[in-house]
């Protein structure tokens, strides 16, 4: 009996320590939301819309500045299951450390904004 409940224990951690290996780039996960609009050596910039209600499956991002074209309220889900309501405001810009979530638009408003990806290459 202890065998099995080691062995489920451990088949659990593993489950949950994989998840974020499947999260995807957010324009192969979720290319409803996401739009890559520019991608060269040093940024890659992302326009992220999103309706009310609208969905994204679980992806990755690295740190990005973000600005928000129209504001709204997005639930951010992480792996681990637990969440947070982010309202965001017109005009907000600000710097999000990396993430790997769901997002969904729990709002009234369609969501826009900008993802500035900045790439860390060698210095000249």
């Amino acid at each position: 009996m202890r065998l099995t409940s080691v062995l489920c224990i451990l088949a659990l951690a593993f489950m949950f320590a994989a998840i974020p290996a499947l999260a995807q780039d957010p324009v192969k996960a979720a290319p409803q939301a996401f739009k890559e609009i520019l991608n060269n050596s040093e940024v890659r910039v992302l326009e992220y819309s999103s309706k009310p209600g609208q969905k994204e499956a679980m992806h990755s991002h690295p740190a990005v500045l973000l600005y928000v074209i129209q504001g709204g309220k997005l639930k951010s889900t992480a792996p681990d299951g637990t969440s947070k309501e982010i309202e965001y405001k017109t005009g907000d810009i600000q710097w999000r450390e990396a993430v790997t979530h769901t997002g969904e638009n729990v709002g009234t408003t369609e969501m826009k904004s900008l993802l500035i990806e900045v790439k860390h290459g060698k210095k000249k």
